[in-house]
Parts: structure tokens; C-alpha cells; sequence
């Protein structure tokens, strides 16, 4: 990806463990590599195709002054997060925040943290057979919208499905959602977990009733397996409750193992349950 660099930017602001640091304050370093598409900005010579990297400049030193940190690795990260949420155009962001006075009583020329954010864009199921069905998928989709790390791009149809698995329960109300999230994937996995508690869900039984289940389908085109998280999710070439809002929301999306288009992946299993075809 294209880039934009700005390197030792310098700032006196108040930021240390110590009392007479956030008192007196000290002189910060600051790196930042900018990621974006610069190709429009290369093609037409204008500023409103790139960012105005004066503008982020002084951003900042503002943020530098603004805020007080013990830790400058606190300080890095949340300027990261304020700096990509403030320039839409920026898709990621490599910053290091030097301390070149930090208070260790050896001969050392800086002491910095780097912090590394990126947007992502990540698809998200829903699934309700309890209760307030719709209420309850409105209430995620709306947390969703509600956290500062994350902003839902598209929602699907809420469509009626039977249940998948072996236990015998409701019909669910199922659907999807794109979002766009500066979150990491286990980061992204606790917070659906926090929404799905908030709604009451519980987890006794396998494949069981739920008043609100979540699952991330898709993370970017990220391949990832952990003892709590598997992506892209790894039955859902064999869900139609899950493939039919993915059709509303990215037909073309490849599945980065299995190197077929949802819609590929929906007609193959279209000719499976009508009793002919391959499985996906």
C-alpha cells in the first residue's frame, strides 16, 4: 500500500510516571508512516485525493497536549485509534512516540513505542430463536454502531430459518452485518461475546436455543485459528442461513481457503440439498 511518511516530528508535552514529568514535561519524538491509496492523488495533483499530512501534523502535537499518559505506549496507541478516526482516507497508521529524556540514569539516545493499527472489515452473522427475536438482532446490530472502534457499513434482510444441528427448537431469525473495525480479531471476538451476554445468552447446550448468537464469517482475507476463534468461520459453505444474507452483502467475496465466491458457495449448496452437486 501506498504511504506517506513524517518523521521526527518534535513536541514538549507532559507524559511519565513520574510527577515531575507530567509537571515540568519533556521534549517526544513522533514517526508516523500514513497507508493509503495514493493513486488518485498521483493521477489528478490534488490534496483532497490524499491527506493533508500538515493537518495530521499538528493533530498530534494537539493530542500530545491535550492528554496526559504514564506510559507513552498508552499515549501511541490511543493516538493511533484518535488519528485513524479523524482522517477517513487513512486505512492504517505505524507510529512511534520517542522519548529521548526518559528518566533511566543510563546514556541512552531515546526510549519509543511503535504501535501498528489498520482498518478491517469483517462480517458478522446473527441469530435469534428466543424471545424478541428481531429485538434482540436490532440490540447487537445497534451495540455494534455504538462502539467507538467500529461502524457498521451494510445490514442484511432478517430472514426466518429452521434450526441447524440436532436439537429440536424454535425457528431463528438470522441475518449479517459488514463492519469496518479498528478492533483485532480476539479483540472483535470478546466484544460479540459482551453483546451476546448482554442480551442473555447462555451457553449449556451445544447448538441449543439462544436468545442472540454472533460469529465472525470473514476478517479481511484472513486465515486464523485459536482455541476460540477459527475464520473465516469454518461451516459456513454448509449454512444457507448464512450464505443468504452474505448474498445481500458481498456475492463476490472469495473465501480465502476454499478460493470460491459466496455466491459459488451458495449455488453449491443450492445443487447439494436439491440432491445433486458436489459439496463445497
Amino acid at each position: 500500500m501506498d504511504r506517506i511518511k513524517i518523521t521526527q516530528l518534535e513536541v514538549f508535552a507532559r507524559h511519565g510516571v513520574f510527577p515531575e514529568e507530567n509537571t515540568l514535561g519533556q521534549k517526544f519524538l513522533i514517526d508516523a508512516t500514513l497507508y493509503l491509496d495514493l493513486r488518485k492523488a498521483g493521477d489528478r495533483d490534488e490534496i483532497a485525493s490524499s491527506v493533508d499530512y500538515g493537518r495530521i501534523c499538528h493533530q498530534m502535537d494537539a493530542f500530545m497536549h491535550e492528554h496526559t499518559f504514564r506510559l507513552i505506549e498508552a499515549c501511541a496507541y490511543a493516538m493511533a485509534r484518535f488519528l485513524l478516526k479523524e482522517n477517513p482516507l487513512l486505512m492504517g497508521i505505524d507510529l512511534e512516540i520517542k522519548k529521548p529524556w526518559a528518566p533511566i540514569s543510563l546514556p541512552v539516545e531515546f526510549v519509543s513505542a511503535c504501535i501498528s493499527k489498520r482498518r478491517h472489515t469483517a462480517y458478522i452473522a446473527l441469530g435469534s430463536n428466543m424471545g424478541d427475536k428481531e429485538a434482540h438482532l436490532r440490540a447487537a446490530i445497534e451495540a455494534l454502531r455504538a462502539h467507538p472502534d467500529c461502524e457498521v457499513l451494510q445490514v442484511s434482510s432478517l430472514i426466518g430459518t429452521k434450526p441447524y444441528g440436532p436439537v429440536e427448537q424454535d425457528d431463528f431469525l438470522n441475518g449479517a452485518v459488514k463492519v469496518e473495525t479498528l478492533l483485532e480479531p480476539l479483540e472483535l471476538l470478546e466484544l460479540i461475546h459482551e453483546i451476546e451476554d448482554s442480551e442473555g445468552r447462555t451457553r449449556e447446550v451445544h447448538w441449543g436455543p439462544r436468545t442472540l448468537d454472533l460469529d465472525i464469517l470473514f476478517y479481511d482475507d484472513l486465515t486464523f485459528c485459536s482455541a476460540g476463534l477459527i475464520l473465516p468461520h469454518r461451516d459456513l459453505q454448509h449454512r444457507d442461513f448464512v450464505l443468504g444474507p452474505l448474498m445481500e452483502l458481498c456475492p463476490d467475496y472469495v473465501h480465502p481457503r476454499l478460493l470460491k465466491t459466496v455466491r459459488e458457495m451458495a449455488e453449491a449448496l443450492q445443487k447439494e440439498e436439491n440432491g445433486y452437486g458436489e459439496t463445497v
